[in-house]
């Protein structure tokens, strides 16, 4: 159950932070507004580092066995850019549905192939059944009369 109400969380949470992002891109820039982003995030979490007790070093970042993996930070960088990008053009009930989407397509064809150290699972026409309804439900929420 707390990992539902986390997950829940987590989606409320990158929506107002969308909205947020926009409306200091509207004053700012996108790229000042992506940094300034980027850096009170890094800010707290090094402040969360410390409160925590520190059980692990930033040395410990050399010894991961995918370097790939370290590419968090440019795409945190891109997904700032384009949550802003797309709630300014389309608003953000509709940013949002087509961003949660497009993180569930591309969640299940991780998990399908099993890329990046995940465990591969079966294909299951249920979920492609279910991201199908979420397309529906775009288009169903764009149609204009």
């Amino acid at each position: 159950m707390i990992a539902i109400i986390t997950a829940i969380l987590s989606g409320a949470l990158m929506s107002v932070q969308g909205v947020f992002n926009e409306g200091v891109t509207k004053q700012t820039s996108i790229w000042v507004s992506a940094a300034f982003v980027q850096l009170t995030a890094f800010l707290f979490c090094v402040a969360a580092w410390f409160y925590t007790g520190r059980d692990s070093s930033f040395g410990a970042l050399m010894r991961i066995d995918n370097k790939y993996m370290l590419l968090g930070g440019i795409l945190g960088a891109l997904i700032t850019y384009t949550v802003i990008k797309s709630m300014s053009s389309l608003g953000p009930a509709q940013a949002v549905m087509i961003i949660v989407t497009a993180q569930l397509l591309a969640a299940y064809l991780i998990e399908l192939f099993g890329l990046f150290g995940t465990e591969k699972v079966n294909f299951q026409w249920q979920k492609l059944i279910g991201i199908a309804v979420a397309i529906g439900g775009i288009l169903l929420f764009k149609w204009d009369k």
